[in-house]
């Protein structure tokens, strides 16, 4: 079995299209296509129904995924064991990151990254959501969390809080409450609660046992904005919102504490740009570690 044919089907299979998979590996979208046909013909089934909007994996194509990505990380530990790994920064390297870490402190601070290796890629994905190194979403995430399941090499980045805030003109027409109990009677942002991906975004219920809120916006950005614009008070990320004159901090007794993770599947653990990538994160982390706490 061509192993370059595996690792074109994996390409497909993560993004649901040929023309993606196509422009993620640099090959062309015919040329692609045909390694997929051949590789079908040599496993005697059909791995993927392909259709103009996408493709959707059969359920021999499941189960290959499977042995697939089996083969991808023994190929990567195996290619890092004899030394036929990349000894330059290049290549891609995709960030998985929260929101609010992501678009607020990572995109205005990578630029010198790829400016000091002109060979690397970085593909920063800053959602509200959890990735999955396993099935490469991303070669690093930033978690909230210490994995404790998987292959996974988890090193902390660093603790940081949250604070209740409110903006002038929220606060200009509705006064500051007075204590925790007062918030009651304002306005309140949050999170949709069944889109809440692990425990520790659960902010609200440190601050009051039902915060139920009149706002619920999936992504921390999403929350800044909105309590910005005036539309409440919500619990907001202190390195964010601190920067923001619009936004003041109230109850500022009320503090909540969190942890950032760096982590990466061990398979990459000797891939000179993801080690590069995270040694970077990591710098720029210590550099400006007041701004977090």
């Amino acid at each position: 079995m061509n192993w370059d044919d595996v690792r074109m089907f994996l390409a497909v299979a993560r993004t649901g299209q040929l023309l993606a998979a196509s422009r993620r590996l640099g090959v062309n979208h015919a040329t692609l296509s045909r390694r997929i046909t051949a590789l079908e013909q040599e496993m005697k089934t059909r791995l993927l129904v392909r259709r103009t909007n996408g493709c959707d994996l059969t359920a021999e194509g499941e189960v290959f995924l499977h042995a697939a990505e089996r083969m991808e990380t023994e190929m990567l530990a195996a290619q890092a064991k004899i030394g036929r790994i990349d000894a330059a920064v290049a290549g891609t390297v995709r960030i998985g990151a929260p929101d609010g870490f992501g678009v607020s402190f990572l995109a205005p601070r990578l630029g010198p990254l790829t400016a000091r290796h002109p060979e690397l890629k970085i593909q920063l994905v800053p959602v509200p959501r959890s990735f999955s190194l396993s099935q490469r979403e991303a070669d690093i995430a930033i978690t909230l969390e210490r994995p404790e399941q998987g292959r996974l090499v988890s090193s902390k980045l660093t603790d940081y809080t949250l604070g209740l805030y409110a903006s002038r003109s929220y606060i200009a027409a509705h006064g500051e409450p007075a204590d925790v109990e007062a918030l009651k009677h304002h306005r309140r942002i949050g999170y949709v609660e069944d889109l809440i991906f692990t425990a520790s975004l659960d902010f609200t219920g440190e601050v009051m046992r039902s915060w139920n809120a009149s706002f619920e916006i999936s992504s921390a950005t999403g929350q800044t904005e909105a309590v910005r614009s005036g539309a409440g008070i919500g619990i907001l990320h202190n390195y964010i919102a601190r920067l923001d004159p619009e936004l003041v901090r109230i109850l500022p007794e009320t503090t909540i504490r969190r942890a950032y993770w760096t982590t990466y599947h061990e398979s990459a653990r000797d891939l000179a740009r993801v080690r590069t990538v995270t040694a970077f994160v990591q710098e720029l982390v210590a550099q400006e570690q007041r701004i977090f706490l």
